[in-house]
């Protein structure tokens, strides 16, 4: 299994980013074989509109199963949730820490977005 996560730096001793599309990078941590690897989003963070997407589909294409982050917004919750990813909303900590309570159980995915679009 893989989980993407949003981060400020390229670091899993880092607290998250709160924000999804604006995040500059996203660490992809594989269940598996117990690795890292960090996903540059730094073309997002100025974007005039569409980060979120943009954002998304890079997530995608790293193969992660699961997303957790701060907050996700309507658009980019609908690209993820299609393509089969689960998303995990409401979260704060070290990327380690987070990763450490997933894999206890003790963090869901959610059902819907938690914030508005800003395009609304």
């Amino acid at each position: 299994m893989k989980i993407a996560l949003t981060a400020s730096e390229k670091n899993i001793d880092t607290a998250m980013d709160p924000r999804f599309g604006r995040a500059p990078f996203f660490v992809v941590y594989d269940t598996e074989w117990g690795s890292y690897s960090f996903i540059d989003n730094e073309q997002n963070l100025n974007a005039a509109q569409g980060a979120g997407v943009q954002a998304a589909q890079n997530v995608v294409k790293t193969g992660a199963d699961v997303l957790i982050t701060g907050s996700c917004g309507p658009k980019a919750f609908r690209v993820l949730q299609t393509s089969g990813i689960d998303i995990v909303v409401g979260v704060s900590g070290s990327i380690k820490e987070v990763i450490e309570r997933y894999n206890k159980g003790e963090l869901k995915a959610a059902q819907g977005p938690d914030v508005e679009g800003h395009w609304v």
